[in-house]
């Protein structure tokens, strides 16, 4: 027998030499491994003539006393000089190294085979383990021998293992196809439990105890530990300031938005057409055409505005439009209502650049020459019909948005609440889960003061609709409705900008310089930019309020002769003018006195800061 190594091979010629069917001389018995090293160096493989000789010699010897087992399916195409063998060695490399062999001794004989196998893995002392094969039929003579063999394979297991030679681990190679070679681990990796002792978590792996496991968790500090972390200081005021401190800045702000919006709004109605009767007196007494000036000229444009809005709505029939939309179901009520609000705010946005346009205009004709008279006029008639047309459509989208929140409060189905629901969250999820800078939440804070201006108009339609044609008592059921409607509201912009302070890092103090800024505006101080200035148009606004109270007053008119009818116009102008002045007055002040409060309070912290 051949094997790879010397002393295996030694050791396996000791053991056939003292077989007695060898000692025969019966060269049929050998049968020698391919891997054997002195084959390939004395003549290579046997002619095909050969090679026939051999398999009709085995044919013949299948009739003798002595079988030939073959260890291995290979082993049977593989032939020597020699013929079959008796001992055979078998050698499997597992890498590009030898550092991974597997030798196996086999023995035929008493109807049994004996298999002696040695693995040597990486760094690992070779061991050896005999194992019996029990073959069908009984060989004659064979048992004895088959217990010296055993016996002396199982004495030459420390030889076979000490002439082994310790290879070191070879990293993983790859092979052609792509894949990585997997070699033995060593004996040391295998010893689970000693790394497991050595290993920090090792109390928490499955070997504990559900007992020992129970105990630890409720010793071991903080129960939500593995989902949550210490919190700091920071974090503590960032809590405070989205709880506490952000929420009241914020609705101060919005607040006193609103008042600013409603005071251009008393002006529009109160102070505009005074300033344009004034000047017309003034036109008619002294019988001389003097040129405008920039702030009359805007007043005069204001003024044709509004009076084409308050006629081109009076002559929409709000019924038909309420009836239309009354017959909707409530999910198509909060989709029409999603509408026109979105296209309110579009048209705030962009009405206010349009008014702008046209008090430019406004400036550009009050301060020009002879020579580009005509150009200016062209360019301010151009702009005021602009504007005019865009005041009458925003002012039709706020009627609409009213109309649809009187349906929505007269509904008996609960529709207004499923209205503030769907309207407010969408609100929240539209704005709370979006990036955005310090500027966009200034100008967010500004937008939230005009639309709760523009409900306000809105439920005072509610009110005039009521006050028109409900029957029975209405009054407490509208106080109860326009209070959900304004506490919803605030509630929704108190969270809205609560969290997107605390998404966007954003400070209360901001909330707070927001306010000095809109206080400033009050003052008409300039800012640096002014941009950040709270842009309104009351026009529309002021077009559906005098549209919808219009009919309130005609309905309250006694029934008496023209010139009656005419006196009583005029005194209840002349009253609605007084009591609109006088609240105009309050809030100007009010707002006056605030303003410079705040901003000397502001100043004074800045000085002390420094």
């Amino acid at each position: 027998m051949a094997l790879r190594s010397s002393g295996s091979r030694k050791l396996s010629f000791e053991i056939l030499s003292k077989n007695k069917y060898l000692e025969g001389g019966d060269p049929s018995l050998i049968y020698q491994s391919s891997s054997d090293i002195f084959q390939s160096q004395n003549g290579g493989n046997p002619s095909r003539h050969n090679r026939k000789k051999k398999k009709h010699k085995k044919r013949k010897d299948s009739t003798t006393d002595l079988p030939i087992i073959a260890e291995d399916l290979v082993d049977k195409q593989r032939g020597s000089s020699g013929g079959s063998v008796l001992a055979e060695s078998k050698s499997e490399n597992y890498g590009s190294r030898d550092n991974g062999n597997v030798n196996r001794i086999s023995y035929v004989g008493g109807g049994s085979v004996v298999v002696l196998e040695e693995s040597v893995c990486q760094n690992v002392c070779g061991f050896g383990e005999l194992r019996q094969r029990n073959v069908n039929g009984v060989v004659a003579g064979g048992g004895d021998d088959m217990e010296t063999v055993a016996a002396r394979a199982d004495e030459s297991v420390v030889e076979v293992s000490s002439s082994k030679e310790t290879f070191p681990p070879v990293a993983p190679q790859s092979k052609a196809n792509g894949n990585v070679v997997n070699t033995l681990e060593t004996s040391e990796s295998l010893d689970w439990k000693r790394v497991m002792a050595e290993d920090p978590n090792y109390l928490y792996t499955v070997d504990k105890s559900p007992l020992k496991y129970f105990l630890d968790e409720m010793h071991n500090g903080n129960s939500l530990r593995n989902t949550t972390t210490l919190g700091s200081e920071k974090e503590r005021e960032r809590v405070y300031d989205t709880i506490f401190r952000l929420p009241w800045r914020c609705e101060v702000l919005i607040s006193v938005g609103f008042f600013i919006c409603f005071d251009s709004f008393l002006s529009l109605l109160t102070i505009m057409p005074t300033r344009v009767l004034i000047t017309f007196w003034r036109l008619l007494t002294t019988r001389q055409f003097k040129w405008p000036s920039a702030a009359e000229l805007c007043d005069f444009g204001c003024f044709l505005v509004l009076a084409c809005g308050v006629i081109v709505l009076g002559r929409t029939d709000i019924s038909l439009i309420y009836h239309m939309i009354r017959g909707q179901g409530t999910i198509k009520l909060y989709v029409v209502y999603n509408v026109w609000e979105i296209f309110d705010k579009l048209c705030q946005r962009f009405g206010g650049d349009v008014l702008e346009t046209l008090f430019n205009s406004a400036e550009g004709l009050a301060n020009c020459s002879q020579e580009n008279m005509g150009f200016w006029i062209r360019r301010f008639v151009s702009d005021q019909a602009l504007t005019m047309a865009f005041s009458i459509l925003h002012s039709f989208i706020l009627l609409a948005q009213a109309i649809t929140l009187s349906t929505c409060i007269v509904a008996h189905n609960n529709a207004l609440f499923a209205l503030l629901v769907s309207n407010n969250f969408a609100e929240i999820k539209s704005n709370v889960f979006k990036r955005f800078s310090r500027d966009n939440i200034h100008s967010l804070a500004y937008s939230d003061s005009v639309e709760r201006f523009h409900i306000s108009a809105c439920l005072l339609f509610v009110l005039a609709q009521n006050i028109l044609e409900a029957e029975g008592p209405w009054f407490e059921s509208f106080l109860f409705n326009a209070f959900v409607v304004f506490v919803c509201e605030m509630l929704i912009d108190i969270i809205k900008h609560s969290f997107l302070a605390k998404f966007n890092d954003i400070k209360p103090i901001a909330y707070s310089e927001f306010l000095e800024d809109l206080c400033k505006q009050t003052l008409n101080i300039q800012t640096e930019d002014c941009k950040k200035n709270l842009t309104f148009v009351p026009l529309a606004p002021a077009c559906v309020v005098i549209r919808v109270l219009t009919p309130v007053y005609a309905a309250h008119l006694p029934c008496s002769p023209l010139a009656w009818r005419f006196f009583w116009i005029l005194v209840l102008i002349s009253m609605t003018y007084i009591m609109l002045t006088s609240l105009k007055v309050m809030i100007g002040m009010g707002l006056q006195k605030h303003a410079t409060w705040y901003v000397s309070r502001c100043c004074k912290r800045k000085h002390h800061l420094d």
